[in-house]
């Protein structure tokens, strides 16, 4: 099995108890923030690249440390609500709770990276309607 597979796919918590679902969530708490941070690093990366290009090509806005710093805090408290959620989950469900942990974990991680990506998104409109702006001389 892959890496990535492993990551996107990982096997539920063997007991359905608060700690065992608890030390489920904590065990991949480092490779969450890795995932989000490097997507975080890269996505600073291609908007300072963007902003840089012609016709735009203005003061390249940096590193925002406090927004930076701000956006993990957030993501670590929000990936404490998947284990927050599946507590709850399996105290309603009661009795042989679905093993939704894993699912979980991968639909937080896929949206924390497209939420960490969509600055590229926006600068890259940015640059488009600069660059149309120049093209037409507006």
């Amino acid at each position: 099995m892959s890496p990535l597979v492993r990551l996107l796919y990982p096997l539920a918590a063997r007991s359905r108890t608060p700690v065992a679902v608890i030390g489920w969530w904590e065990r991949r708490r480092v490779t969450f923030n890795l995932v989000v941070g490097t997507s975080g690093l890269f996505s600073l990366g291609l908007v300072n690249m963007i902003l840089g290009l012609p016709p735009l090509s203005g003061p390249v806005p940096g590193i925002p440390i406090l927004p930076a710093l701000a956006y993990g805090i957030l993501a670590n408290v929000l990936y404490s609500a998947g284990w927050g959620t599946e507590l709850l989950f399996n105290a309603w469900w009661r009795k042989d709770p679905p093993e939704i942990g894993p699912v979980l974990f991968r639909q937080g991680l896929i949206f924390s990276v497209g939420l960490t990506l969509l600055p590229v998104a926006m600068a890259g409109l940015a640059w488009a309607a600069g660059f149309a702006r120049w093209v037409l001389g507006w």
